[in-house]
């Protein structure tokens, strides 16, 4: 009986502890986007107000070369013509370094952006960090900036598979609007 209360019980820490950025607060849509200077796997610096005037799509993934994150960078990657054809621009955000990331896009043949924040403080402003064996990581979410610098949509725990779809989805509805 001992062992199976402790049993659940470090389970419900685990998985709490891999949920926690479900407990973050992101910025809302509305409000202004947190404006950042991060690295690409190039070593060249890549800042929001680079894009002013264009559509942004920030997600933020756990890891390179991971199964979900090999996906959704797929994705995105497949429908980088719709997504420029919109005038928007893809951004990949994770506490990776930019040697990893310019790894990951050699060997996926990913040709957009990927910014490293390898001590995770723009995953916080975004209120999108979170722990797995005890290391900080980006947690999967998604804000789609307008390009007045605002954010239009946030997406929080998302499905890799099926996001890039979403997204395109919510983009062109925005357009109209």
């Amino acid at each position: 009986m001992k062992k199976s209360l402790l049993s659940a019980i470090v389970g419900f820490a685990t998985l709490a502890l891999m949920q926690g950025a479900d407990t973050q607060t992101q910025p809302a849509a509305g409000t202004a986007a947190p404006d950042f200077s991060l690295s690409t796997s190039d070593g060249s610096q890549v800042s929001l107000k680079d894009f002013k005037g264009k559509w942004v799509v920030l997600y933020f993934y756990p890891k390179d070369m991971t199964s979900g994150c090999t996906i959704e960078a797929h994705n995105f990657q497949r429908d980088l013509a719709q997504y420029d054809k919109t005038g928007a621009v893809i951004l990949g955000v994770s506490v990776d370094s930019p040697d990893s990331h310019k790894e990951f896009c050699s060997k996926e043949g990913l040709t957009f952006k990927l910014l490293a924040d390898p001590g995770g403080k723009v995953s916080a402003q975004y209120g999108s960090t979170m722990q797995y064996q005890g290391a900080t990581m980006a947690a999967r979410n998604t804000f789609l900036i307008n390009p007045e610098g605002k954010i239009a949509k946030v997406y929080t725990s998302v499905k890799p598979a099926e996001h890039s779809d979403q997204v395109l989805k919510d983009l062109a509805e925005l357009k109209k609007s």
